[in-house]
């Protein structure tokens, strides 16, 4: 099935073309970042406009760059939730109406069901295996015993990791999104000379933290008394950084002993980051499982990911009707299963 995706669950409006659920033809993103950064953080309101706009040019650009035409579309597969309400809106609806102009089948996908299974479109992953999504709004574990079989086994009970990278950078003035640049400046930091906690790491359930790692920031630098700058700067990165890191492998680590599991996959923004791709590569020689990360536009919010749980749906019989509504919640564990 050739199926046309549209994701617009946050602040990037994409789109893209993908052959049978793993033949992507395009995939094409239009960021927010510009309109968003002197904020410190996503708008809604403006990201719901901005989506708007960006939708039929997204659109248009994924069919010219895939080489096809509206006509030659079959299916289409949106992100349905969750995210922001508004924005989730523009993408559905402009799913909706394409699908009932041409008379074709749609299917709304989760979004974290798209990240988890992103993978999919780069190599074969085989099933059972752990999904860690760490992203901007979400810190999850999943074990993921195929499309459509998901079940949590942690998730943050505050701030998300990539929520807790932002706002570090935007306390230290490094702008939005701040997560590359504090993966920048850690590279060249120590993480020993700065430490800051690392919450719930050695309790005995799955769930993360990272509120408390962010407010420890905050003290540390309203006692210094000056400006954080030069090795200073680079260090505190450094720590940081290491603390979410460690927190992070230490709860996979202990979810892939837990559900019996070998294979490890990182979705998600901050699977981008060079401090964590390096600790679990390390982790994953020394304890004997795979690790597996998709590629860096995998890892963002894209469209092409929806393609591998949307063709599976679609070409089952299971599409959605035009009542489906847009969710800003929806537990993973509640996608509504279909048989092989």
């Amino acid at each position: 099935m050739l199926l046309l995706c549209l994701e617009s669950s946050c602040d990037e409006t994409a789109a893209a073309v993908v052959r049978d659920g793993r033949q992507v033809l395009s995939n094409v993103i239009a960021s927010q970042v510009d309109v968003h950064a002197r904020y410190g953080g996503v708008v809604p309101e403006l990201a719901s406009r901005k989506h708007l706009e960006a939708i039929p040019v997204v659109t248009e650009q994924a069919l010219e760059q895939a080489g096809v035409g509206f006509g030659d579309i079959e299916g289409l597969a949106v992100t349905r939730g969750p995210g922001l309400i508004g924005a989730l809106l523009v993408g559905l609806s402009a799913g909706k109406a394409m699908a009932y102009a041409r008379r074709i089948p749609w299917v709304g996908v989760h979004h974290i069901e798209g990240h988890a299974l992103a993978i999919e479109l780069e190599q074969e992953v085989a099933y059972p295996f752990l999904a860690l999504i760490v992203s901007g709004g979400h810190t999850h574990l999943y074990r993921i015993g195929g499309v459509g079989d998901y079940q949590t086994l942690g998730c943050t009970r505050d701030d998300a990791a990539g929520e807790a990278f932002d706002k570090v950078a935007k306390l230290l003035g490094l702008g939005y999104p701040g997560g590359a640049v504090i993966d920048r400046l850690a590279a060249e930091g120590d993480p020993h000379r700065i430490k800051f906690p690392r919450p719930l790491m050695h309790q005995d359930n799955l769930d993360f933290s990272f509120s408390g790692i962010k407010t420890a920031v905050l003290n540390y630098v309203k006692k210094q008394n000056g400006p954080i700058e030069g090795e200073h700067l680079r260090d505190l990165a450094a720590g940081f950084q290491q603390a979410v890191v460690e927190v992070l492998t230490a709860k996979a680590l202990k979810a892939l002993r837990g559900a019996d599991l070998q294979r490890l996959v990182v979705a998600g923004g901050v699977a981008c980051n060079r401090g964590l791709r390096a600790v679990l590569h390390g982790a994953a020689k020394g304890e004997g499982f795979e690790v597996y990360f998709p590629s860096p536009l995998l890892c963002t919010d894209n469209a092409g990911m929806l393609a591998v749980p949307g063709d599976y749906y679609l070409s089952r019989g299971a599409g959605s009707a035009f009542d489906l509504n847009a969710v800003a919640s929806w537990p993973l564990d509640r996608v509504r299963p279909v048989s092989p």
